[in-house]
């Protein structure tokens, strides 16, 4: 290892872009020894030695050797040099006085994908990047630098018109001209995603003939087939030669990648896509798959021309309602964490996102990832780690992250906390005493070093730890209200039951809670990050808005309260009547069967259901989870089929399969079908079957049926059934089931 003084650091370079590389070392050297920048001296004293050798190293790569001093770093062009910089940092520790280069660093170094980039664009819709000024998106720049990123992605006026919000300081083009201009200056490749919005392919044209004219640096455009996106293949394909042949004009070494992702309205649109990429030759360069993809990326590798390579466009800033939800090979995030925490929260994923990397590594040539903003940062620098070199464990990747940024702690300490908040996000939070730990983790780190409080990566993480830790205390409270409650009732001591359900939190709850706005109102003055809607502009609670989902109900208990409260004109008979069918409302007898997506999960279903179902949950969205859906109700199955197995039923009964469906009937759907054990019990229009209209008025809110289908004793097998529910062309959207003897 190499102990450096601080005092004596010093660095050599000579030409432009070795001074370059120099002076954002030096920066980096001195923010993080809060110092003065390194001094120059000649090569042969110098601790560190920069080497531009344009004909000796290709594309990203760098070499390393050790000298008498120090290191020397060389390579071919401007950004190689600064990878070799980004690894001396991300092995280095710094003390008050001393660089401590922790391993031998010497070798010959070149990155295993050849994009290796993220999404930032500047709109309203991110939770982070609108706040910014042009310094603070340089900083991440040079962020995305220390991970060996080579890629920044940017995007256009949405829809040809500006949108903007009281955060933006900037006209979004202006700012994109300026971020090409910064992006140039550090020799970043500059990517756009640009959707095809114009009517016309003359407006498309030619307002792209005008963007692309002001940006100094371009080298991709990247315009989705969907989402955004309704054209046909053929015109899509029509278009990107058009698109082609203006960003030639104006910048002769850039591509043109489309994606294949599928607009929801045309399910045969793969197909088109993949006749339309051999019939429009010299219209694209590659092709990009992400979110809504047409195809599964091994049958996309397979089936598309070899002469295409295929960048990816992974999802790592979402947790729900998209392409990696949590848990994304059995969709098992509890349902009280995905309400509090909602779809795009603080969501340091790495051990997950490694199992990702690993099943997509073989099939792309690189990625630039789908982001909204800061929360997913650690899932930034892991994916990016991974793209430089696939076989890094997760380990060391979150110590070079930790050395990076948490200067002055052991990086072992940051790691292990990151990896907790990982963990929080396991099984039930009730059961999960884990989440108290974490924190107190988090919090440790913070007062063994105070001046973390000034750093925005380590306020955010402990964002995440507080929160959990609210929604765990929130359902351990709620849970024994509600069982109180529950006990009131049944004993016909209603005013009780309100008195208890009407319970505030406890004084440390409320503590916890004014911690976490505290926090947000840090995270917004030093990072821009928009934690609510009405104070720090977030696009919509689903953006990041955690602190307007923190709150919503993850227990029944608003739910039962407001049942109470709307009974009050009943007779006390039939009050007490209706609210112990409220109790009761998802019991059944020891030979029946009940099953809820949000309390019992895919395991309890027996078979694996098939893929890219779609998980609609409802829990954090304000004005549905306001005390109007139980909780059974808040995981919404989404898909064109569904399978279980189940058994105990009597032999000696027929039995009622009702299931709770979104209303969703269309009448082009021909055969939807419900099949037990084989049998064929419905094939027909969409639900078919006969309504229970008296559970619908009194268990289900607005928008939900429930559907009954008569299975007589003779389609059960000693007391088993296999239940499959299709519909091939509209699918369908239930959240519960049961199956009951017939009275």
């Amino acid at each position: 290892m190499y102990h450096f003084s601080i005092k004596d650091f010093s660095i050599f370079s000579a030409n432009d872009d070795e001074i370059k590389a120099a002076s954002l070392f030096s920066l980096e050297i001195a923010r993080r020894c809060n110092t003065t920048p390194a001094q120059a001296a000649c090569a042969e004293n110098a601790n560190v030695v920069f080497s531009l050798l344009p004909d000796n190293y290709t594309n990203d790569d760098y070499e390393i050797r050790n000298t008498d001093k120090g290191i020397m770093i060389l390579a071919g062009r401007r950004r190689a040099l600064f990878y070799g910089y980004a690894k001396f940092l991300r092995k280095c520790e710094f003390t008050d006085c001393e660089i401590i280069l922790t391993e031998n660093i010497e070798g010959y170094y070149s990155p295993s994908k050849r994009i290796r980039g993220h999404q930032i664009g500047y709109r309203t819709t991110p939770n982070t990047y609108d706040a910014w000024t042009l310094d603070q998106y340089y900083r991440y720049y040079l962020d995305l630098i220390l991970m060996e990123c080579n890629t920044v992605e940017h995007i256009p006026y949405e829809r040809a018109v500006s949108k903007r919000n009281r955060l933006m300081q900037y006209d979004e083009e202006d700012f994109l001209v300026e971020a090409s201009r910064m992006a140039d200056d550090l020799d970043l490749d500059v990517s756009l995603w640009f959707p095809n919005c114009e009517d016309s392919l003359e407006d498309a044209v030619k307002r792209r003939d005008i963007l692309f004219s002001r940006l100094p640096r371009l080298n991709i455009v990247f315009p989705p087939g969907g989402d955004p996106g309704e054209l046909e293949p053929d015109e899509l394909f029509a278009r990107c030669k058009a698109f082609r042949e203006v960003l030639k004009k104006h910048h002769p070494d850039a591509e043109l990648w489309p994606s294949a992702q599928q607009p929801h309205s045309m399910p045969l649109w793969g197909e088109a896509f993949l006749e339309a990429s051999e019939k429009y030759e010299d219209a694209i360069d590659g092709v990009i798959t992400g979110p809504n993809r047409a195809f599964d990326l091994d049958v996309l590798r397979k089936r598309l021309n070899g002469k295409y390579d295929i960048r990816l466009y992974p999802d790592i800033t979402h947790n729900v309602r998209c392409e990696y939800p949590v848990h994304f090979d059995r969709d098992d995030w509890h349902y009280a964490l995905t309400t509090g925490l909602s779809r795009e929260c603080i969501n340091p994923r790495p051990i997950e996102y490694k199992l990702i990397h690993t099943l997509t590594n073989g099939y792309v040539i690189g990625s630039v990832s789908y982001s909204e903003g800061i929360n997913d940062d650690v899932n930034k620098f892991v994916w990016s780690s991974l793209d430089v070199d696939p076989a890094q464990s997760v380990r060391d990747i979150l110590d070079d992250y930790a050395r990076l940024f948490f200067v002055g702690c052991k990086p072992e300490i940051i790691t292990d906390a990151i990896l907790a908040l990982e963990k929080n996000w396991e099984g039930d939070p009730a059961e999960n005493p884990h989440i108290e730990t974490t924190l107190q983790m988090w919090i440790s780190i913070g007062n063994n070093i105070p001046t973390l409080s000034d750093n925005w990566r380590y306020n955010a993480l402990l964002f995440r730890a507080c929160c959990d830790v609210l929604i765990r205390r929130r359902l351990l409270a709620e849970t024994k209200q509600l069982k109180r409650a529950k006990d009131a009732i049944k004993h016909n001591r209603i005013a009780d039951a309100i008195s208890i359900l009407n319970e505030g939190p406890d004084s440390a709850y409320s503590a916890m809670r004014r911690t976490v706005d505290s926090l947000a109102e840090k995270l917004f003055e030093q990072i821009g990050l928009q934690l609510d809607v009405n104070t720090y502009c977030a696009d919509n609670p689903e953006r990041g808005a955690t602190l307007d989902t923190i709150d919503l109900p993850i227990t029944d208990r608003l739910w039962l309260l407001q049942k109470i409260e709307a009974s009050e004109s009943m007779d006390e008979q039939c009050r007490y009547d209706y609210l112990m069918r409220l109790l009761n409302r998802n019991k059944v007898d020891r030979d029946e069967y009940y099953f809820s997506f949000a309390l019992d999960g895919f395991s309890a279903l027996g078979t694996q259901q098939k893929p890219d179902f779609y998980m609609n949950f409802q829990g954090d969205r304000p004005n549905v989870n306001n005390g109007s859906l139980p909780v059974c109700m808040f995981k919404l199955y989404d898909h064109f089929s569904f399978s279980c197995k189940c058994a105990g039923f009597s032999s000696a009964s027929d039995y009622v399969l009702q299931i709770t469906f979104k209303n969703t009937e269309n009448p082009f759907a021909r055969h939807h079908k419900v099949v037990a054990n084989g049998f064929v019990i419905y094939d027909g229009k969409q639900f078919g079957g006969y309504r229970n209209t008296d559970f619908e008025n009194e268990m289900l809110p607005d928008g939900y049926i429930a559907v009954c289908y008569d299975l007589p004793k003779e389609v059960f097998i000693n007391g088993c059934l296999e239940l499959e529910i299709t519909e091939p062309i509209l699918g369908f959207q239930f959240s519960e089931f049961r199956i009951v003897k017939k009275l």
